[in-house]
């Protein structure tokens, strides 16, 4: 049998479980707030031996775009993009680094063109160079009136970082209004400084999605994450398909959330 026939087949088959999970969906509940983790673009890379990081981290890049469709197409209404790291600020070298804030540079302003989704980037401006936080402000405000999928781009983001500037924003707003430091211990709630985080007034993530087989969360919405759900896929990135992300969608429809009740 030729490759072409077996290849085709193998589609046929995949169409057709696709179509099979996507029944299934119909009678589960599905996740509001989705965050991804794509992670393993560099081995990714290395094992088809590119000649750098950056040709695996465009490939990321173009299966997040996916990802989010497959979002959209299911009606969620927020999805979380771990882009870039705090760490990774400090842990990849400077042509890495370069290379990265040009491809995200490139994808929120892609992306801001898609449909009717909202853009809007959390996490710390610092250490972001000064094109990169243009082209992120751009996208933000060019889609700042649309109503569809609201996407959150992580981008020099990091869990404790996120909490630490809560907590500096509380403490600044109640100094400036006068008040004293007991009266801050009163009023100090974790509704308060969810208030504060950088995803402030959205919903928490009912579902964490992470890729390359690695099951760590990797100080990603630490305060978010304190009741979500976590699925890892052994697909690197890149290779991350439809039928993986189904899977996870009906992985979380049959587990029933208890809150710590």
């Amino acid at each position: 049998m030729s490759e072409r026939r077996v290849t085709f087949g193998r589609g046929l088959l995949y169409g057709l479980y696709q179509n099979r999970i996507r029944r299934q969906l119909s009678a589960v509940e599905l996740p509001h707030h989705v965050a991804m983790i794509i992670d393993g673009n560099r081995r990714w890379a290395k094992l088809r031996e590119l000649e750098t990081a950056a040709h695996g981290h465009r490939a990321g890049a173009a299966k997040y775009r996916a990802f989010l469709e497959w979002c959209d197409d299911l009606g969620i209404g927020v999805a979380t993009l771990y882009l870039l790291s705090t760490d990774n600020l400090t842990g990849r070298t400077g042509e890495e680094l370069e290379g990265l804030f040009e491809i995200i540079g490139d994808l929120a302003d892609e992306l801001s063109h898609v449909r009717d989704w909202r853009i809007q980037h959390v996490g710390s401006s610092e250490g972001l160079p000064e094109g990169l936080r243009q082209r992120l402000a751009d996208a933000q405000a060019r889609t700042a009136s649309n109503t569809g999928l609201h996407v959150n781009l992580a981008i020099g983001y990091g869990g404790r970082r996120e909490i630490a500037d809560a907590m500096r924003s509380i403490v600044q707003k109640h100094e400036s209004s006068g008040g004293t430091l007991d009266a801050l211990a009163e009023l100090l709630t974790p509704e308060l400084i969810s208030e504060h985080l950088y995803t402030g007034g959205q919903p928490d993530p009912d579902l964490i999605i992470r890729t390359s087989g690695e099951q760590r969360i990797s100080d990603f919405m630490l305060w978010q994450s304190a009741h979500s759900e976590l699925y890892f896929v052994e697909a690197l990135g890149p290779d991350l398909r439809e039928v993986d992300f189904l899977r996870a969608m009906r992985a979380y429809g049959t587990r029933h959330r208890r809150f710590g009740q």
